[in-house]
């Protein structure tokens, strides 16, 4: 069968601010979506992928249009739900194909998400690796996708839900992400800063988190973390290497949960004496020094951390389960192994205050991180916050707000304009500190550290010009030429 997979088209300026979109905008490689293809051309079919983060809507149209395919698989989380709904519309116009959508979204609003999208033939809620797989060995076959589990579907004007599919549990079993199917490799950049070497390659080495914060999606049911072996994430980064990338980034939710076993992968690169570097995302509690040494020996070159509070009274209602001493403690011990040290803040926790929000910044300016970020509370759909937004303050109407960037939530404590100083008070106060623009400056050893330097100053500029720096635009006509 032929398959397409779809990205619906996005401008930056859909997701931050227009003043500061250059400056902020990141390229993450698809991974769910790689996934999936890989599973479903592993299972016979001939699968193509058409990413609207480089292509107009009209160029995506057009390529289903030459492809033909007999299925049409549409990824969607909250700020793209209503460009995927066109999308399933006007492609509709111009195939026959089955038109299914999943991610974050979909999967969080269930039925409802069918509803909302008049020409979607089903969902697939959760992980979507076994059910696509199932549900289009039904399709081939011209039969009914009646229990096949994670599939939500139309049919004879009905929406029937299937049961939900149980979490994959043996995640070695999944073939590697296909990222042969990207265009351009190079085009798939993280976020400013946070990359040393292209092109860079997005691994996952585990699935889930056992944390409780309540602004986390987490499968129904999950509260615990899926590890793959650490032989199978070896050989992932080793085929990454065969691919040409030269940088990983490690998207674990925990990298380093399993204590253990994150220092086996460290030893393991080293071991192999792998020519790559690496960059990891960990929590303030899970680490120590003897590890982030390790880290250090074996590639890594910077890690980040959820600081979101400089007040222990919002991290509490958060139910981050971390503490200030220990983020203290985590960077100190980060940059003591030598790594550079990225972190990030919310503004517009339930309950938290104007001047408490001004102790945030004076936390981070006190951490002295080499980057920051200072995000809005987002109530995504499926999380406790998104259920319990009208009891703790105000949510927007707008799925576009729903980005880190669009104060989509709004606390009874505050509002939304003194969200929208507070982040440029913490922009400006944290990157315009003359012994932090003395050390980038002083860091520049390469071009992307000058184009880095460069845009940074530019959003610098614009901060201190702008009140109005930091509020999105409306949504933006899907047929802009990229």
């Amino acid at each position: 069968m032929r398959a397409a997979i779809v990205m619906p088209a996005w401008l930056p300026e859909d997701i931050f601010p227009t003043k500061t979109a250059k400056a902020q905008v990141n390229y993450w490689q698809p991974l769910g979506v790689l996934y999936l293809a890989a599973s479903l051309r592993e299972a016979g079919h001939e699968v193509k992928f058409f990413d609207g983060s480089f292509l107009n809507h009209d160029e995506v149209i057009q390529r289903i249009k030459e492809f033909d395919p007999e299925f049409v698989g549409i990824y969607a989380n909250t700020a793209l739900w209503k460009k995927a709904v066109k999308t399933a519309e006007d492609i509709k116009k111009v195939s026959e194909a089955s038109v299914f959508a999943g991610g974050p979204y979909p999967t969080a609003m269930g039925e409802k998400a069918l509803t909302e999208a008049p020409a979607l033939d089903a969902i697939v809620a959760g992980e979507g690796e076994l059910t696509l797989c199932e549900a289009l060995e039904r399709l081939e076959k011209g039969k009914s996708l009646d229990g096949v589990k994670g599939v939500i579907y139309r049919e004879k004007g009905r929406i029937i839900k299937n049961p939900p599919r149980p979490p994959i549990e043996n995640l070695d079993a999944l073939p590697f992400p296909a990222r042969d199917l990207l265009e351009d490799k190079n085009l798939y950049v993280p976020p400013a800063g946070t990359y040393r070497r292209k092109p860079v390659a997005i691994v996952m080495t585990s699935r889930g988190c056992n944390g409780r914060c309540i602004y986390c999606y987490q499968l129904t049911g999950e509260r615990r973390i899926r590890y793959r072996s650490v032989e199978n994430v070896l050989e992932e980064i080793e085929f990454c290497l065969e691919q040409g990338y030269r940088e990983i980034r490690f998207l674990d939710d925990t990298f380093a949960g399993d204590y253990s076993r994150a220092m086996r992968i460290a030893e393991e690169i080293k071991r192999r004496g792998l020519d790559v570097t690496w960059f990891v995302s960990a929590r303030v509690n899970q680490v120590d020094e003897p590890l982030l040494k390790a880290f250090r020996r074996a590639g890594c070159w910077a890690i980040f951390f959820g600081a979101e509070s400089g007040v222990q009274k919002n991290l509490n209602a958060l139910r981050k389960g971390i503490t200030l001493e220990q983020t203290r403690r985590a960077v100190k011990a980060a940059k003591r192994a030598g790594l550079k040290v990225v972190t990030a803040f919310i503004f517009g926790i339930p309950g938290e205050t104007y001047e408490e929000a001004l102790k945030t910044i004076d936390f981070a300016i006190e951490l002295d991180p080499d980057f920051v970020n200072f995000h809005t509370m987002t109530p995504f759909p499926g999380t406790e916050l998104y259920d319990r937004a009208s009891e703790l303050g105000q949510m927007s109407s707008r799925w576009e707000d729903f980005t880190f960037e669009g104060a989509a939530f709004i606390p009874h404590t505050m509002t939304k304009e003194q969200i929208e100083e507070l982040r440029r008070i913490a922009f400006k106060r944290f990157y315009s500190r003359p012994r932090y623009i003395l050390r980038r400056l002083l860091g520049i050893r390469t071009l992307d550290d000058f184009k880095l330097v460069t845009r940074g100053l530019k959003s610098l500029f614009w901060i201190w010009m702008r009140e109005d720096v930091f509020r999105v635009a409306p949504p933006s006509n899907q047929n802009v030429n990229k």
